[in-house]
Parts: structure tokens; sequence; C-alpha cells
């Protein structure tokens, strides 16, 4: 099965096309700034490298920082038919924004004819228990991507908890492309320094158990808050043998490449 056609555009926006249906990750499309949030100051370093001119739908793993939803992305989502986010983003956003719940389905027709079916999963924005984590980081969601025909497709979000892709895997693994956030974000004033996004060799290691045959990674590059880049994902996959799955490159020309028009 050909591999689904894919373009990062830098931190934890990509676009990808699945069932005919144009699907784009946490839209964030400003120019390099500060952003201050309670107890730290987020710092975006690097420009996007452009942004889509149509998407059917928005995967929005939550709404609640700058890193994952700036300006310039909630300014695009009023142009977007369907956001899919969490149940507190979807209140707080109105409009055309949906939350699903862990494990909650929504089927989107096809233009064939046939259904994709985007189901929101587990995803902990830092280490430990959901209960203990939320106060600080607040409510993410992750999303699989199903269909009569289709590969599998996670999108992981700001997700630090391999016990939560445990639970995805025993639901839908194994997974054809996994877009995993990445980059081993941390702050002082959060849980220790400890990570609150994917390590690279907590990635690596989400692969093996998905049993993932491609990985994208995202949210690694651009801001500031990242302290594990490409090397570090590149070094970690080839550790644990899985080097020939990483993606780090899906689309290399920077105008959109006329595949993204192709259905998976």
């Amino acid at each position: 099965m050909t591999a689904i056609p894919v373009r990062v555009f830098g931190g934890p926006t990509a676009l990808f096309v699945y069932g005919g249906l144009r699907f784009l990750t946490d839209p964030t499309f400003d120019e390099p700034g500060d952003y201050d949030v309670p107890g730290a100051r987020l710092t975006k370093t690097a420009p996007s490298a452009g942004a889509p001119e149509r998407v059917d739908v928005v995967l929005l793993s939550h709404d609640e920082h700058p890193d994952n939803l700036d300006i310039a992305g909630r300014a695009f989502l009023a142009g977007v038919p369907l956001t899919l986010t969490t149940p507190g983003g979807a209140r707080r956003l109105g409009g055309a924004a949906q939350g699903l719940a862990d494990w909650e389905s929504v089927e989107l027709r096809r233009p064939d004819g046939g259904a994709v079916t985007v189901t929101g999963v587990p995803a902990v924005h830092g280490p430990g228990a959901r209960e203990d984590v939320e106060p600080f980081t607040g409510q993410v969601v992750g999303f699989v991507l199903t269909g009569q025909g289709l590969p599998t497709v996670y999108v992981s979000g700001d997700n630090a908890s391999l016990d939560a892709v445990e639970r995805i895997a025993e639901r839908f693994g194994p997974v054809d492309t996994a877009i995993l956030f990445a980059g081993a974000p941390r702050f002082d004033v959060l849980f220790g320094g400890a990570v609150i996004v994917l390590d690279s060799a907590q990635a690596a290691e989400a692969a093996r158990i998905l049993g993932a045959r491609r990985v994208v990674p995202v949210h690694y590059d651009g801001w500031a808050h990242f302290t594990e880049g490409r090397d570090a994902l590149r070094a970690a996959f080839t550790a644990a043998g899985l080097v020939d799955r990483l993606d780090l490159d899906p689309v290399l020309d920077p105008v959109l490449d006329p595949a993204l028009d192709r259905e998976a």
C-alpha cells in the first residue's frame, strides 16, 4: 500500500492526504517571536515553511499552548470546515470545532463515497498520571484514522505517555504511518524539568510498540523549548534498529507537492 503523502511545515504542523481528504495537524504559522504563558515564555525561533491553501479537517491536539495553535493558526481555523480537538477546546473555540473524548469516533465522507473514521485517543502532556498532569498542561487528544482499503494513521499530539501508546496499539496496531510529536520539550518550572512530550528514545519505543511501518516526526524544531532535534531522533532510531522507518523529510520541495492532491 502506498504511503500517504505528508508535508511538514515546521513545529507540530503537517498536512497529509487520507481518503481524498486533506488533514492538517496543529496549525502554527506565526513569524518568530515570544509568547508569555503562565510561568514561562515560549520563543518561536524559525518561521513556518509556508501554509496550505486548502484543508478539509484540522486535527488539533489542544488549543491552549501557542506552540500548538498560534495567532495565525487560530485565524486559519476560520476557513476550515471542521476542527477536531479536545472537548474543552471545542467549547472554547466554538464554530466548526468538535470535541472527541478518548475512543470517541466521527465518520467523515470521502470524495469517492466511502468514509474515513477519526477516533480520539489518549494523550498525556507530561510525566505521570493524567489526573496529575492535566491541571498544569491541560487536556490533549491524539487521533487514529482508519477506513476501508486505507492504511491506519496515528497522530500522537503532545503525548509523553508510552502507556497511552500501548493502549492505542492494542486497539489499532500495527500502524502504517505514525505522526509522532517529539522534541523532548521541558521547563524547569514543570515536573522538575521532565519531558512533557516524547523524547527521541521514547519516540523510537513508541514506533516499536505501534509496529509503525513509517514514522514522520513533528514538534521537534522551530521553538526554543525543544531540546532534541533531527540528530537526536536519527541517533535514537538507529540505536533501536528502526532508522529505516524514520521519515524526516517526507516532502522536500518547499512548495506544496502536487502529490498531496492524490488519495492515499
